[in-house]
């Protein structure tokens, strides 16, 4: 008899154990807001909505079927400022090709005057998109400054540069070998 009550007790204990663990499963809270992946080689690029200094609107997505370098960079960074040279000479080269630099400047950890100032100063021609509120900076997950997205023609993220700056070497290189893959 004594056997008997042992073996219930331990099958009971099993049972409310299970129980238990079905209910704190069924009770985690999980419409909390789900924290995405950073943008990775191979996957997609995020789209994104941005003004330029003149207040137009332009999304990444604008620029499908053209190969994009995307530079997230900030006027107070020497590296950034260093390769936006290699980056017009790459953009004056290609643009008629189907090459495009989006160069998204960190506006919420930067100044739209400084910015304005530096770009107007040095005569650059390629679209400057502000980020003022940080969103593409958080939709790609910036870890450093200058970041820069080479995007195929399909608008897949080929190649991600942290740090910099990139030689002109590098930027046309890059390019060059996007621009000639078939759509």
């Amino acid at each position: 008899m004594k056997n008997i009550l042992s073996k219930y007790w331990i099958y009971f204990t099993i049972v409310i154990l299970l129980l238990g663990a079905g209910w704190m499963y069924a009770s985690v809270d999980n419409s909390g807001p789900q924290v995405a992946t950073a943008p990775q080689e191979g996957f997609m690029a995020p789209d994104f909505t941005l003004e330029t200094f003149d207040g137009r609107t332009v999304s990444l997505s604008d620029f499908k079927g053209q190969v994009v370098m995307l530079n997230i960079w900030a006027s107070w960074c020497p590296p950034c400022k260093a390769e936006m040279p290699s980056m017009e000479s790459a953009y004056q080269k290609y643009q008629d090709q189907g090459f495009v630099v989006l160069a998204v400047n960190a506006t919420h950890q930067d100044s739209a005057t400084d910015a304005a100032a530096f770009i107007n100063q040095s005569g650059f021609t390629f679209p400057v998109l502000l980020d003022s509120k940080g969103v593409a900076s958080n939709l790609y997950q910036l870890r450093s400054l200058p970041t820069s997205f080479f995007i195929d023609k399909e608008g897949v993220i080929r190649e991600i540069i942290f740090g910099g700056p990139i030689p002109e070497a590098g930027i046309q290189a890059r390019v060059e070998s996007l621009l000639a893959e078939m759509p």
